[in-house]
């Protein structure tokens, strides 16, 4: 627009450089955009693979839990004299 008004060679070269620079902003945003989704998507997958991981080691502690027994002493048991 600028070249238009003052059609000087100056004009011509700020109306170039101010369009190659909207056109680099532009690509600029969609590689933000770009590199946003793929964090995003590798945000959910890392998510799920930590629920899996908590939920097998819940189910293998409640197990353990239920596999517990009650183990009886061996050997001698000191008794205290009353006095």
């Amino acid at each position: 627009m600028l070249a238009s008004v003052l059609r000087s060679e100056r004009a011509i070269e700020i109306n170039i450089q101010i369009v190659r620079v909207f056109i680099a902003l532009r690509q600029f945003a969609l590689g933000y955009a770009e590199l946003n989704q793929k964090i995003e998507k590798f945000m959910i997958e890392t998510n799920m693979q930590f629920s899996d991981i908590y939920q097998a080691l819940t189910e293998m502690a409640s197990q353990r839990e239920q596999d517990k027994k009650t183990i009886n002493p061996v050997g001698y048991l000191a008794y205290k004299k009353q006095e």
